[in-house]
């Protein structure tokens, strides 16, 4: 889904960084090096970005490079969706964040909905472990796999997080506008698809 010219950037970055993390020999760290500019001034091209502003959020990391992790909470009553509403964008999302150091995944999921929404609630089930790039999100500087997670309201009540400005629960047939970069249309409806179906497998990709 992501335009070429963003996937050749990231894998530029990814051979750089990792050139750059395991390699000894003075001339390739050059050469690597040079193939992590040409990454940076490739998306500073093509967005209009600053490229010291990119180089700092796309090539500051050391290592070999990995996908991020972006966890979502799924969480019903009534048959509608928990949804909370970003203060970035005003648009509507699925409780959830990037994936806290130390963390599981399942504490992650519990702390993002209590933070944003207010509400208490325990683990029911994996449903899918996303591949952001499939899905029609605008694109990213970053590879991200999206991990959803059903859960189950045990107490609490609405409130605001610091993230978000409201919290409302929504039927499949009465969607709010999408914050698009955290959730899409496609994927809400696969969520409505598990409510009452704990048996349907683990979804992949």
């Amino acid at each position: 889904m992501e335009p070429k010219w963003l996937e050749w950037a990231k894998q530029l970055q990814s051979i750089a960084q990792a050139g750059l993390t395991f390699s000894k020999d003075v001339y390739d760290l050059e050469r690597f090096e040079l193939i992590r500019t040409i990454s940076v001034e490739m998306l500073s091209h093509q967005t209009g970005m600053d490229k010291e502003k990119i180089k700092d959020l796309f090539a500051n990391e050391p290592g070999y490079a990995t996908p991020k992790v972006d966890v979502r909470a799924v969480v019903f009553q009534d048959n509608k969706l928990l949804m909370v509403r970003e203060n970035t964008d005003g648009d509507w999302a699925l409780p959830g964040g990037w994936a806290d150091i130390g963390l599981t995944p399942s504490e992650v999921a519990v702390k993002e909905v209590k933070e944003e929404s207010g509400f208490d609630v325990k683990v029911v089930k994996l449903l899918g472990v996303l591949d952001k790039k499939c899905y029609p999100h605008p694109p990213s500087l970053y590879h991200v796999y999206k991990i959803f997670i059903q859960c189950e309201i045990t107490g609490g009540q609405p409130m605001e997080g610091i993230e978000t400005n409201a919290v409302a629960f929504f039927s499949e047939n009465e969607l709010p506008t999408l914050s698009t970069a955290r959730n899409t249309k496609s994927q809400i409806e696969w969520v409505f698809k598990s409510l009452n179906n704990l048996q349907e497998p683990v979804y992949l990709d």
